[in-house]
């Protein structure tokens, strides 16, 4: 049924409009009681033995938004709703932007995947944050905050604009992401390297410690799959020597050979960030190479390509405790989170392992 909706409408619309009429439906339904009751029954049905703790959070399940969806905490409730066990928001900067000009989103429908370049648009620190302060939730996912650097800001200062999003959204954050990997704000990928990223996550970690003294807020960073091996390996060592609390692997691609996409060429072609399908290879071989390297000593987040349980399943048998999808969302509609969470239920079921948490990294280490 909504596959043939979106061949009849979203398929026909700029990809930018589709997604806020979409998202604008499912923010209305969410503030209609009985109906986002209904909904969050069929859509986000919970299964027992996918309970997961990860990061000190109890969680209904695995499966979250990635970031990108929900860039301005507006629509948090409307994604526990469609069974989004946990929605990372953002990218929020220090200072608003309106991003990128438009065009700015693509569609590779052949390829199922997109393209974008938004570059990180988005209300600014200060209103996010005063909005999550004002919400009476109804449902209660836990809620990540994707933080990243402002556009206008030089690559000098990149470090007091983080620490100034993580003062202000810190409290309001069940956990804090370090994006230092999306390619559409210029500069922010020299930022992975190890010498610039060691200050950057310290006096990030610095500043939620000192704005948060009730509780530790885990921090986590976001790493591009275009990074070569070694400069993962160095980014998992940091991690583990900084006492980070996790890696988020990984955010969009700049590559486009060796894909396989089959999309018109003048849409390959755009300049921007790929994800979806074609992604799916690399994000996991960055992500096996990350088990291999920290083991269990910090929380992995598998994203990038998943469409379907057999995806989430093959990311925590390669050590992701949790895993988020996003591009497989506009093609799949409002029944992927269930389906998702049924096949992940029957995978459990019929695998040697009790528990989830006794699969993660299960094939890595069988090859170890």
């Amino acid at each position: 049924m909504y596959k043939y909706f979106f061949r009849l409408v979203f398929k026909r619309l700029d990809p930018e409009q589709a997604h806020h009429l979409a998202f604008r439906w499912i923010r209305l339904a969410a503030r209609v009681p009985v109906l986002r009751t209904f909904l969050a029954a069929a859509l986000a049905p919970r299964y027992k033995e996918l309970r997961t703790e990860a990061l000190g959070l109890r969680m209904h399940g695995p499966f979250g938004l990635a970031a990108g969806f929900d860039k301005n905490a507006v629509g948090i409730d409307g994604m526990a709703m469609l069974g989004f066990d946990h929605v990372e928001i953002g990218t929020v900067t220090g200072e608003p932007q309106p991003g990128n000009p438009k065009q700015r989103l693509f569609r590779l429908v052949e390829d199922r995947a997109l393209i974008n370049r938004m570059g990180f648009n988005n209300d600014g620190s200060l209103r996010v944050a005063a909005r999550l302060a004002s919400r009476t939730p109804v449902f209660k996912p836990v809620v990540g905050v994707n933080i990243g650097k402002t556009k206008v800001v030089p690559e000098e200062e990149a470090v007091a604009d983080y620490v100034k999003s993580a003062e202000r959204l810190a409290p309001y954050a069940d956990y804090l992401v370090v994006n230092v990997s999306s390619p559409n704000t210029p500069g922010l990928r020299n930022l992975q390297a190890t010498e610039a990223l060691r200050p950057l996550l310290s006096a990030v970690r610095e500043a939620a410690d000192r704005t948060v003294s009730a509780r530790r807020v885990p921090l986590l960073v976001k790493i591009a799959p275009d990074l070569a091996d070694e400069d993962v390996d160095a980014v998992a060592d940091l991690a583990v020597e900084l006492g980070l609390d996790g890696i988020i692997a990984t955010n969009t691609t700049i590559a486009r050979e060796g894909l396989g996409l089959t999309s018109d060429a003048s849409l390959v072609k755009e300049t921007g960030g790929l994800s979806g399908a074609p992604l799916k290879e690399r994000s996991l071989e960055v992500l096996r190479r990350l088990y291999a390297r920290v083991g269990d000593r910090i929380t992995l987040v598998g994203v990038g390509g998943i469409e379907n349980a057999e995806d989430a399943w093959q990311r925590i048998l390669a050590g992701a405790t949790l895993v988020q999808g996003y591009s497989a969302f506009i093609y799949e509609g409002p029944f992927w989170g269930r389906a998702i969470h049924k096949g992940l239920a029957a995978r459990l079921a019929t695998s040697p392992y009790a528990t989830l948490a006794d699969a993660v990294g299960a094939d890595v280490r069988k090859t170890a």
